[in-house]
């Protein structure tokens, strides 16, 4: 195996692979990144069994076809160090790996191609294309309300709906609920749902751009895949159900709250300082076009805040834990949003505007 090529041109799908590849491994080989070589194009893969990437680029023209495993930290390093402009020659010596540019010569080790495990290929069920910005900004939209570590393994996921006209995405950690839907044309879909570990949601946010180029989205039995030309994402999929999202979501809310987004989240940040640090709580009071936000904590300090709001309706006091609120009104891009509540014991339906694709859900608490 042999090849020449620049910094800039190895540094992106290195950088694209190294992400999924754990620290502490209990296979040695998954510390690495396999390096395949066939026809001038360089595929870079890396893994921890549960999420696989695949980075690709070309390579010159005088190079050999191999296959290889080297440390992939050991490799991202050493071509951070080097000059942006710096052309590397990579060649096998002595069962090592050797980098040479100009002066400067690294060897690492290597192990076999054929220890490096795959994700298995599975045919998908379920094929679709969509664009890269459009699915980069629902999962950003969503993955932020998914769990952390709990014992509802299917909770610590994001749920893909897909039917013959939407795409869905769903998150709860079982205090708040995300869901982000678009319009996508799937040919002969029925209903279907997976549910896409934390892990592979956060690797595939990182690698999609803001741009108007597709990702092609595979969904099997077992794995969801996502193809680009740069890149091939697989991820295993969570074996469990997922709660009926539908059953959440409040109906009937007669008491709708119109407020500045900016003027809400600072508000709640500023409040949220003299809050009870454990639980974070924060009081909402709604009086007529008024929103008074207050907060205390158990060494008896206070925080208030008076803000003008669009609402008409009776009075009404609930309390939540402000860092969901301020959460779901990190994400949300329009100026204003719209809360809409039943009473002091009901959850609130948080939307950006009226008709848009996302919408949130956020438990209120006792105080």
């Amino acid at each position: 195996m042999q090849f020449e090529i620049s910094r800039e041109s190895l540094i992106k799908p290195l950088q694209l692979v190294t992400g999924v590849v754990e620290r502490r491994q209990t296979l040695p080989v998954l510390s690495n990144v396999l390096l395949v070589l066939k026809k001038g194009i360089l595929s870079l893969t890396g893994t921890d069994l549960e999420v696989e990437i695949v980075g690709r680029v070309g390579v010159d023209s005088l190079s050999q076809d191999g296959e290889i495993t080297v440390p992939a930290r050991k490799l991202m390093d050493i071509c951070k160090s080097l000059p942006e402009s710096a052309s590397l020659k990579f060649e096998i010596d002595d069962n090592k790996a050797v980098i040479r540019f100009g002066r400067s010569r690294f060897s690492l080790t290597m192990l076999p191609a054929n220890d490096f495990p795959s994700v298995e290929e599975t045919a998908g069920t379920l094929e679709f294309s969509i664009l890269q910005r459009t699915l980069k900004m629902m999962l950003d939209n969503t993955s932020f309300a998914m769990a952390q570590q709990d014992v509802r393994y299917y909770l610590n996921g994001l749920l893909f709906e897909v039917s013959a006209d939407y795409l869905r995405l769903v998150a709860t950690d079982g205090h708040r609920l995300a869901m982000h839907t678009e319009k996508v044309k799937i040919p002969n879909a029925s209903k279907n749902q997976v549910i896409v570990p934390r892990k592979g949601i956060l690797e595939l946010s990182r690698l999609l751009s803001e741009t108007d180029d597709e990702v092609r989205i595979v969904i099997g039995t077992n794995h969801i895949r996502a193809h680009t030309q740069n890149f091939t994402f697989t991820s295993k999929l969570v074996d469990g159900k997922f709660p009926d999202y539908d059953r959440v979501l409040p109906k009937g809310g007669d008491k709708i709250l119109t407020a500045s987004r900016n003027d809400l989240r600072q508000a709640l940040n500023r409040t949220a300082i003299l809050s009870n640090e454990k639980f974070r709580g924060i009081r909402l009071t709604l009086t007529d076009d008024e929103l008074k936000v207050q907060a205390n904590n158990p060494e008896q300090e206070e925080a208030e805040e008076i803000i003008n709001v669009e609402y008409k309706g009776p009075n009404l006091e609930i309390g939540f834990n402000v860092s969901y609120l301020v959460d779901v009104l990190g994400v949300v891009a329009t100026d204003s949003v719209q809360l809409v509540l039943s009473d002091s014991n009901s959850s609130v339906l948080i939307r950006p505007m009226q008709d848009s694709p996302a919408v949130y859900v956020v438990m209120p608490m006792r105080l």
